[in-house]
C-alpha cells in the first residue's frame, strides 16, 4: 500500500495559518499597529480604504529592518522576540508568534518598504499569495511603511464572509482606538477614505481618552489606581451618572495587551452596584499589570484571552480596586479600610467566599428557581398581581436561539385564537390571560409584542414606508466613531424606519424625529439603545434589514411590569394573531401556550 502522508505546500500551510491569524481586515490592521509598536515607533498612521478590504497602510518611524530582516519576516515562525521556551513566560512584547506578516502575505497583494536610521538606502518587497514578486533597495523613510491590497483576493470564499464595509471599519476602529489607549505615549492618525478620523497626539491616558471619545469625558473621568506586590491596577472609570444603555468603551489591559474577560468585567459591575441603574453599563480603561509567569497569553491566536493562575485573586482586587476609587471621589460609600494598610491586607480574601468562576454566567440556577416557586404561590394570594418581577432582569427572558418556523407553526396560530367577548385579564403585568375553544389561552405580552413589532418594521424597511414624527426640540447622541461610522452606513435603512438623523459634527448625530408609533419620547435613549441591540445581533449573521427590525421591536416592545388595560389586552392578542408567525418571538422565543381543559381537569384529579 503506497504512503498517503505528506507535507503540506508552504502556499497552502500559509492560508491555513492565515485562517487563525487574519479573520478579518481588523486583524490585519491589529498584526500590523503591533509590530510598528515593538518596533519602538513613536508615530505610527493608519490609512484604510473600502473598510480595509481594498486597501489598508500602517506607516511608522520605527527602528526599520535590515534587508535580510525584511526578508525573514516574512517567513512562518520568524521573530526576535523568543529564542528558547522560557521566554514564552516572559513575554512583554506585542507580537512573538512570528506568523502575522507570512499569514497576510498568504491572502493579499502586499508591499512592505522599511530602512534603518543608519542606512542610506532601505528595502522594497512585493509579495503576492505568499510568491515573492520582487525585491530591491529603494529610498524610503526611516521606519517601516507596510501595505495590503485586495484582502483574501486568492480566497473568495472567505471573501464572501466579510460583513458590510460599515460593519467591518467598526472593527477596525475598535483595534485601532485599543492600540491607541494601550500607547498614549505614542501618536497615532487613521484616515478612512481620504478622510482624517483621528489625529492623536502623544500624552496622557486622561488626554488620549479624550481625543478618541469625546470631550465629554473629561468630567467623568475617576482616577483608579492600586499597587500591590505582584500585581497592580492602574487608569480610569467613569462617574455612575455618565453610565450609558450601551455596552461600548469598557478597556482591560494586562501587561499592555488589551483581553476579554467577562469575568474580570464583572468585577467591576459588582463595584458600581448599587450606584447604576438596571441595565446600564459603566465607563472603563483599566490596565493590570503582573509578572508574565503568573499568565498565559498564548491560549488563543488572536491573543484577546489570557489566563491567570489566580482569578479569583484578581477578581477581588479589581472590584475592591474599583470600589476604592470611587469611595475616595466620595461617588461610593466609603469602605471600611484602614489608611495605613496595604489594599492587599484590606482585601482579606477567602478562597470560598469569592464567587466562583462560574458565577460570570451571573445567575444561581438555586435562586431561579426559589423565585419560580414564590411567584407561582403568589398565584394563590387573595390580591391578584402581589408578586413582584421588578427583580427579573430582561436578559433572562430574551436569551438569542435561532428557531426556524414552519408552516405547522402558523396553523397552530389559527386555532388559539380567543373567543371574542370573554374575559380577559393581566398576571402579574407579564402574561394576558383568557378563554379558547380547547381551553387557556396565556400570552407572553414582551414576547407578543416584539413579534407585531418586527413584521411591522420589517415592512417598513422593505417599502421605505415609515412614518415619523418630528421632535420640537432636536437631540445630539455622541457615538464613538466606529458606532459613528455604522449608523452613516445604514442611514437609509435608519430613515425608512421613521427616524429622521443626521450627522453633526464629527462623531454626533442629530435625531430630529422617530418613529410616530413609538411611545417613548427619550430620542437618546431609544437610538442608543437600537444601535447597541443591532451591534449584539451582529454575531447571528442576519441580513441588515432583518437585524434593524429586530433591534428596535426588542428596544421598543411592551416589558415586564407594564400595565395594561381590557382593550389594550385585546388589541395585541389580535395584532399577534394577524402576523405571519404569530407562535414565535423574533428571538425563536414562544408567544403564547395554550392550558387544555383536559390539563386543567388533571390537576383536579
Amino acid at each position: 500500500m503506497s504512503d498517503i502522508i505528506k507535507l503540506l505546500p508552504d502556499s497552502l500551510a500559509n492560508q491555513i495559518a492565515a485562517g487563525e491569524v487574519v479573520q478579518r481586515p481588523a486583524s490585519a490592521v491589529k498584526e500590523l499597529l503591533e509590530n510598528a509598536i515593538d518596533a519602538e515607533a513613536t508615530f505610527i498612521k493608519l490609512i484604510v480604504k473600502e473598510a480595509g478590504k481594498t486597501y489598508m497602510q500602517v506607516i511608522d518611524n520605527g527602528k526599520g529592518m535590515s534587508e535580510t530582516d525584511a526578508r525573514m519576516s516574512l517567513e512562518r515562525h520568524a521573530t526576535s522576540k523568543i529564542s528558547k521556551s522560557e521566554d514564552l513566560f516572559s513575554i512583554r512584547t506585542m507580537g512573538f508568534r512570528g506568523e502575522a506578516l507570512a499569514s497576510i502575505a498568504a491572502v493579499s497583494q502586499m508591499e512592505l518598504k522599511t530602512r534603518q536610521a543608519d542606512q542610506e538606502l532601505g528595502s522594497v518587497i512585493v509579495i503576492e499569495a505568499s510568491e515573492i514578486k520582487k525585491q530591491e533597495p529603494a529610498a524610503a523613510e526611516r521606519g517601516t511603511s507596510i501595505t495590503v491590497k485586495n484582502l483574501f483576493y486568492n480566497v473568495p470564499a472567505r471573501r464572501n464572509f466579510l460583513k458590510s464595509n460599515g460593519v467591518e471599519m467598526k472593527h477596525i476602529v475598535e483595534e485601532f482606538q485599543r492600540i491607541a489607549l494601550a500607547y498614549p505615549e505614542v501618536g497615532f492618525s487613521l484616515h478612512q477614505n481620504d478622510l482624517e478620523t483621528y489625529s492623536l497626539p502623544p500624552g496622557k491616558l486622561s488626554q488620549r481618552i479624550v481625543h478618541l471619545f469625546g470631550k465629554n469625558y473629561k468630567e467623568q473621568l475617576v482616577a483608579c489606581e492600586e499597587q500591590l506586590d505582584h500585581l497592580s491596577i492602574k487608569g480610569y472609570v467613569g462617574k455612575p451618572e455618565f453610565a450609558k444603555k450601551t455596552r461600548g468603551e469598557q478597556f482591560f489591559f494586562v501587561n499592555n495587551r488589551f483581553i476579554k474577560s467577562n469575568y474580570l468585567n464583572h468585577a467591576v459591575t459588582k463595584a458600581f452596584e448599587g450606584l447604576i441603574g438596571e441595565g446600564s453599563y459603566p465607563f472603563y480603561v483599566l490596565f493590570i499589570e503582573i509578572d508574565p509567569k503568573h499568565i498565559d497569553i498564548n491560549v488563543h491566536p488572536t491573543k484577546t484571552e489570557i489566563k491567570f493562575d489566580d482569578e479569583r485573586t484578581a477578581y477581588a482586587i479589581v472590584r475592591a480596586a474599583v470600589r476604592q476609587s470611587l469611595a475616595t471621589h466620595n461617588i461610593a460609600p466609603t469602605l471600611d479600610f484602614s489608611a495605613d494598610i496595604n489594599l492587599a491586607q484590606k482585601i482579606h480574601i477567602n478562597r470560598e467566599t469569592i464567587q466562583d468562576k462560574n458565577y460570570s454566567q451571573f445567575r444561581n440556577t438555586d435562586t431561579r428557581q426559589q423565585s419560580n416557586k414564590d411567584n407561582w404561590e403568589s398565584l394563590f394570594d387573595e390580591t391578584p398581581g402581589r408578586a413582584d418581577f421588578s427583580g427579573i432582569r430582561e436578559e433572562e427572558s430574551s436569551e438569542m436561539t435561532l428557531t426556524f418556523g414552519s408552516d405547522m407553526n402558523n396553523d397552530a396560530g389559527v386555532e388559539a385564537k380567543p373567543e371574542k367577548g370573554k374575559p380577559i385579564f393581566q398576571l402579574h403585568q407579564r402574561y394576558i390571560i383568557t378563554q379558547v375553544k380547547s381551553g387557556m389561552l396565556i400570552v407572553d405580552q414582551q414576547a407578543a409584542h416584539e413579534r407585531i413589532l418586527f413584521e411591522k418594521y420589517l415592512l417598513y424597511l422593505e417599502h421605505q414606508s415609515g412614518v415619523s414624527q418630528q421632535s420640537l426640540f432636536p437631540q445630539a447622541v455622541s457615538l464613538n466613531p466606529s458606532d459613528f461610522s455604522l449608523v452613516m452606513e445604514m442611514e437609509e435603512e435608519i430613515n425608512s424606519l421613521g427616524f429622521i438623523i443626521e450627522p453633526f459634527g464629527k462623531s454626533d448625530i442629530l435625531i430630529k424625529g422617530l418613529p410616530a408609533d413609538l411611545t417613548s419620547t427619550n430620542e437618546k435613549e431609544v437610538f442608543e439603545g437600537l444601535v447597541d441591540q443591532f451591534k449584539k445581533n451582529v454575531e447571528l449573521s442576519l441580513p441588515k434589514k432583518e437585524n434593524l427590525a429586530r433591534s428596535l421591536a426588542k428596544r421598543t416592545s411592551l416589558k415586564i411590569g407594564n400595565r395594561l388595560n381590557e382593550e389594550e389586552m385585546e388589541v395585541l392578542i389580535d395584532q399577534l394573531f394577524a402576523c405571519k408567525n404569530a407562535n414565535y418571538a423574533p428571538n425563536g422565543r414562544k408567544t403564547f401556550h395554550i392550558l387544555e381543559t383536559l390539563s386543567i381537569e388533571n390537576y383536579f384529579n
